[in-house]
């Protein structure tokens, strides 16, 4: 049997739009002839020369939210609350259990852009890939935004996921949902667009509040979606453990087995 691991994440950069411009990732490199005089300034009196050709260590300094890149989001990043009023845990509290397991791709990739996915477009996305969900199955969605990474219109491309389509896979027992979109919601700016025509707020996040009825995760900027089977694969998604923190980072990794 051979085993495929499969790269979901994308990678914290520079010059690649993943975030809107106030909250892009900064890395700032610094190569190892930059550093040799640090090194040196450990070992009294040592200078660079005494060091092969003269280096030091390649390290980089890195400006980041725990949303850049891709991560998991946390209950508490939804709301204080989950499940009903229960206060919401953050991320270094995430059952380790929720973030590797059986995974099923929902392929709304022909969804337009801004497009709130319904309780009834997952009953048929289950009924075309024939699969009936477990608990704990960890279900990602592959929009349009999969392939728009890195061009002007990532954060506004793809398909959300809506308040009643995310309740039908947690009251299934779903606890770890994942997109390759800026957000598991659909993009701002055209909830924006409804909202100014009827000024309704409960179409505001509403993919995310269904955390407050039953907590759950789900990761963001997620890559490679487009790669995988609807079903048949395993997902792990560890995130790093921030103390007290809304969202943590993760090298997400699908495992297909053929």
């Amino acid at each position: 049997m051979a085993r495929t691991i499969i790269d979901l994440s994308i990678a914290i950069e520079n010059d690649v739009i993943s975030d809107p411009p106030p909250m892009q990732p900064a890395v700032t490199y610094f190569a190892h002839a930059e550093t040799a005089d640090q090194m040196a300034a450990f070992f009294p009196g040592l200078t660079s020369d005494d060091l092969p050709d003269g280096e030091g260590w390649a390290v980089d300094q890195v400006t980041l939210s725990t949303h850049n890149g891709t991560h998991l989001d946390a209950p508490y990043h939804f709301a204080s609350t989950m499940d009903g009023g229960k206060r919401a845990i953050t991320i270094d509290e995430v059952p380790l259990e929720w973030c590797i397991g059986a995974g099923v791709k929902f392929d709304f990739r022909h969804f337009d852009d801004g497009r709130v996915a319904t309780a009834g477009d997952v009953e048929a996305e289950l009924k075309r890939i024939g699969h009936e969900l477990r608990p704990l199955d960890i279900v990602v969605v592959n929009t349009r935004a999969g392939a728009a990474h890195g061009s002007d219109d990532y954060v506004n491309a793809g398909c959300g996921m809506g308040r009643e389509a995310t309740l039908y896979l947690l009251e299934r027992g779903v606890r770890l949902t994942g997109t390759d979109a800026w957000s598991w919601d659909a993009p701002f700016v055209h909830t924006a667009r409804k909202w100014l025509a009827d000024h309704d707020p409960g179409i505001i996040w509403e993919g995310h509040r269904a955390g407050r009825e039953i907590g759950y995760c789900h990761i963001e900027k997620l890559h490679n979606l487009e790669v995988l089977p609807d079903t048949g694969f395993e997902v792990i998604c560890l995130p790093v453990k921030i103390k007290a923190a809304s969202a943590g980072w993760t090298r997400a990794v699908a495992i297909v087995e053929s």
